[in-house]
């Protein structure tokens, strides 16, 4: 996050879509983490891949949009359970973000929510 709030102008973009991304993969992996999900792994894969190899905005859509399917198939598969949800709402929040205010707000929303998920209930069933 310092990177982007010190970035030049030309680089703010960016920047700003790489913290996008890494938000992005973090309430990913917190799905993934609530239960054996091989969509949530196969997107964070690709979220993966672009925030290793994009060096512009443009490289993360294009990796990204080659990858469309796969997040339509976590929206239809994933909504299993309440927890899920409000990670997939914070998910789908992010991609959306288009200002560091709104990221900064739905990292602290995500925080608040990491606070209260319970990974053992699938292990009890």
């Amino acid at each position: 996050y310092d990177v982007l709030q010190s970035a030049s102008p030309a680089q703010l973009p960016f920047r700003f879509e790489q913290v996008r991304l890494g938000l992005a993969m973090s309430l990913l992996k917190l799905v993934s983490e609530l239960g054996d999900h091989d969509e949530s792994r196969q997107v964070l894969d690709v979220l993966h891949r672009a925030l290793s190899e994009a060096r512009s905005p443009e490289d993360i859509d294009r990796i990204i949009g080659r990858e469309a399917r796969l997040f339509d198939r976590l929206y239809e598969n994933l909504y299993v359970n309440e927890e899920g949800e409000e990670l997939l709402n914070l998910f789908s929040r992010t991609l959306d973000a288009d200002a560091p205010e709104l990221l900064e707000e739905i990292a602290q929303e995500g925080v608040t929510l990491a606070r209260t998920l319970d990974f053992s209930s699938d292990e009890e069933d």
